[in-house]
């Protein structure tokens, strides 16, 4: 090989100067993008020096829960206190109904006490006025006699000693056993019996029990049969209060100086001593 041959190089060619610069240009724009946008970026910026946290939705959502429960607790206390104010109030309606008819119930009671009372006072007077009917009858019938000679004024007179003869027998028996059988039934004005009589009705059903019939009435009664003493009875006589023929009042002589008859609505039936209401005269039918 000839010495002045073309021996190829072993370095890299140059660059041209060309591409250089405008590698080098475009290089040194971009550095001074960079530097401008660096020095104006912090100049406009400022530091964060807190966090700031948003609100979430759990809060809200608390809030509301607890705002509901409070608005359920206020009406159940609302509620609980309405049932306690029903309760109170028909606790005392109660009460005062309960007061009501008490109060109802003793004024019927005062009322009913009030009305016996009331009755109890008119038997009792009207029983003091019979009585004193009696005595100025017994008066009258006796006040005759008393003009009378001495032995017929003895005869009408009636006697202070009853009879002392308390056994009776057979058919007398009967009225007498009859006439004791109904002392405590009541007196009732025209009753008959079984358990109410007036004094002719219970004096007319005790000779009916042994198959005598009587007049209704006492006037009847104390005509319907012989005059007798006071001081010569016997069982089963009728006692007559009043004149013989217009007699107010009968009864069953039963021994003893004892009498059963039917007196008035505050006695009922009873037995009492002839001293209790001396009779004026008397029959024997037997």
């Amino acid at each position: 090989m000839s010495h002045t041959a073309h021996i190829p190089s072993h370095r890299k060619p140059r660059r041209r100067a060309s591409k250089s610069a405008l590698r080098a240009g475009v290089a040194g724009g971009v550095l001074s993008t960079v530097a401008v946008a660096g020095a104006a970026g912090p100049a406009q910026a400022e530091p964060v020096t807190q966090t700031i946290e948003m609100p979430t939705i759990t809060s809200g959502l608390a809030t509301a829960v607890a705002a509901s429960a409070q608005a359920t607790q206020q009406v159940a206390l609302d509620l609980e206190a309405q049932a306690h104010e029903d309760a109170a109030a028909q606790d005392a309606a109660k009460a005062a109904k309960k007061a009501k008819a008490e109060a109802v119930r003793k004024a019927e009671a005062k009322k009913k006490a009030e009305a016996a009372a009331k009755a109890k006072a008119e038997a009792e007077a009207k029983e003091r006025a019979e009585r004193a009917s009696r005595t100025a009858a017994r008066t009258t019938l006796s006040a005759p006699s008393s003009s009378s000679s001495g032995n017929s004024a003895t005869a009408s007179a009636p006697s202070s000693a009853p009879s002392t003869s308390s056994n009776a027998t057979g058919s007398a028996a009967s009225i007498v056993a009859f006439a004791k059988a109904q002392v405590g039934d009541a007196y009732v004005s025209g009753g008959t019996g079984p358990n109410a009589w007036d004094c002719s009705g219970l004096v007319q059903a005790a000779y009916r029990s042994v198959g005598i019939d009587l007049p209704r009435v006492s006037q009847a009664q104390s005509t319907a049969g012989t005059q007798v003493s006071l001081s010569n009875l016997q069982p089963g006589d009728i006692l007559y209060w009043g004149a013989a023929g217009s007699a107010y009042h009968v009864a069953i002589y039963v021994g003893g100086g004892q009498f059963v008859g039917a007196q008035n609505s505050s006695t009922g039936t009873v037995q009492r001593s002839m001293d209790y209401d001396r009779p004026t005269g008397a029959v024997r039918v037997l």
